[in-house]
């Protein structure tokens, strides 16, 4: 069995688009029919998430940790008590291809990092759009970790401890568990993930906040480079 976790805050405008594309993943010829168990961790929610996943046919796990650590970590829980041999995770607000699972599964690897592409920038608009594609490698062999597109082995994920305890990067921390512990990774632009720009992020320290960060440090520098 695979499993995908999805921790969610407060998700109503997202994570309907999120779930309907999982079900097409794990739908995937590929994958020869073996079952993938999908579960959303509703972290602190007061809105309609819930009841958007489970009226999608996805059971969900609440708590009440606002931490995305904790919450990737409840869910990988969950999901290995059920038998699964591999974990996936991504975010609510990000939409996985139809072969993301599969594509995963191929790299033959204990752990595979992969790339984010956005194509909304919102109003970052052009000047983001260019900044972005000038600096991230969205190709094999980049050096990219993400929690929106992330899969391990039930055995390394063991083996390397979890996710631990963190509100932020807790991907990071996970993967560099990994590579301490001897674990296999391929760093790949293969499993394909769209993600969003919103500036309404909801982990500190995230995605989301790196791009209004970048935004803040081209501004402050317009001004020295006029000089």
């Amino acid at each position: 069995m695979l499993a995908v976790v999805v921790p969610a805050h407060d998700e109503q405008d997202h994570i309907g688009a999120c779930l309907k594309a999982i079900t097409v993943a794990a739908r995937c010829p590929s994958l020869e029919g073996e079952q993938v168990l999908v579960i959303v961790v509703l972290d602190a929610c007061s809105d309609d998430t819930g009841e958007i996943a489970r009226s999608n046919g996805v059971p969900t796990l609440a708590i009440h940790a606002r931490n995305v650590g904790v919450a990737r970590a409840e869910g990988a829980k969950v999901a290995l008590a059920g038998g699964a041999r591999w974990l996936a995770f991504t975010d609510a607000d990000s939409i996985v291809a139809p072969d993301w699972l599969s594509k995963q599964l191929a790299l033959r690897s204990d752990a595979v990092c992969g790339t984010v592409e956005v194509r909304d920038w919102g109003s970052y608009g052009e000047p983001m759009r260019q900044h972005y594609a000038a600096t991230y490698t969205d190709a094999d062999g980049h050096s990219h970790v993400h929690g929106a597109n992330l899969g391990v082995s039930a055995a390394a994920y063991l083996g390397a401890g979890g996710f631990p305890p963190l509100a932020c990067s807790e991907d990071v921390a996970l993967v560099d568990a990994l590579r301490q512990s001897g674990a296999s990774i391929a760093w790949s632009a293969a499993p394909r993930v769209v993600t969003s720009a919103r500036r309404n992020f909801r982990a500190a320290g995230g995605f989301g906040e790196t791009l209004m960060r970048v935004e803040r440090d081209s501004a402050q520098q317009a001004p020295r480079m006029a000089a």
